[in-house]
């Protein structure tokens, strides 16, 4: 009789079940003020895995692209200004959850609303200013990642902490 170890058992899950994926991005006053490493670490922290990472200088029609369920807002035209102001930084995170999760490390849109110990409760003043994206869905994490990386920039690998987060 052959019999599968629990780690080997734990891989072919791995591998059949597709892991989730969210698009996390620092915007320009997080990468102007130097809180790149401090949001990378909370993510890291967290235990989930780093797929991509780049420094961009975000073009007009991605940022249009991107934003562009919010463009019969007022505000739009300020957003794609400010999101082209300076260096943003890309990431691609993977693990059990990480949308949802993600959500909740970052905190509320609004600063003033965020809980302490969130990104934008900690690090954040005003909406207009509120350091760090999170997609808002599984669907719009791997929308949002292909906008943002090209085939081929995120790596392929596995931690080997794995084991330690997730049963």
């Amino acid at each position: 009789e052959f019999q599968l170890s629990s780690s080997l058992l734990r891989k072919i899950f791995f591998f059949v079940q597709e892991v989730e994926q969210t698009y996390i991005m620092i915007k320009p006053d997080g990468v102007q003020r130097g809180l790149v490493g401090e949001i990378i670490s909370r993510f890291e922290k967290k235990g989930f895995l780093l797929k991509g990472l780049k420094l961009f200088q975000c073009p007009k029609d991605l940022a249009q692209e991107h934003y562009k369920d919010l463009k019969e807002r007022p505000f739009f035209p300020n957003l794609i200004d400010y999101i082209t102001s300076g260096p943003v930084v890309c990431m691609a995170w993977e693990g059990d959850g990480v949308v949802a999760s993600a959500r909740k490390l970052i905190g509320a849109t609004n600063p003033l609303q965020a809980e302490p110990g969130t990104i934008r409760g900690d690090l954040a003043v005003q909406t207009g200013r509120n350091v760090v994206h999170g997609s808002d869905s599984p669907d719009n994490g791997k929308r949002e990642i292909g906008l943002w990386f090209k085939e081929g920039e995120l790596a392929q690998w596995e931690s080997v902490q794995t084991p330690w987060l997730i049963e």
